[in-house]
């Protein structure tokens, strides 16, 4: 059975180096042939939204666009649907390939065996 990790990522631009980790363990962890699947909880929320993610700096960071880039790519991107609602983000406003989903699909995911989920 191939290793799976679960990040989810409660951080955005008010804990930028917290937000970055959890992006950066995820695009390393893709590159490195791991079944990945990234949450966006909370402030991260934002960068489901097309354009927020270039908004974001941190000093001696890979970009976040192409963390998530990197993501897409081979692993999945989910967005926290209480977390969408609470901003007004709707499936219509995200970037293409991130879903929307809610709590039960996140237990679902990090319960089997073989999973480590990690929280930012």
């Amino acid at each position: 059975m191939a290793k799976k990790l679960v990040i989810k990522v409660t951080a955005g631009a008010d804990a930028p180096e917290r937000c970055s980790q959890a992006f950066t363990v995820a695009a390393i962890a893709v590159a490195s042939g791991v079944d990945v699947s990234l949450w966006l909880t909370g402030e991260s929320a934002w960068f489901a939204l097309p354009g927020r993610a270039a908004e974001f700096e941190l000093p001696h960071a890979a970009p976040l666009p192409e963390l998530i880039e990197a993501v897409l790519g081979a692993g999945r991107i989910t967005l926290c649907s209480q977390c969408a609602a609470r901003r007004g983000i709707a499936e219509k406003d995200v970037i293409d390939g991130v879903r929307i989903a809610g709590a039960q699909l996140f237990v679902s995911e990090i319960m089997p065996d073989g999973v480590q989920a990690l929280v930012y």
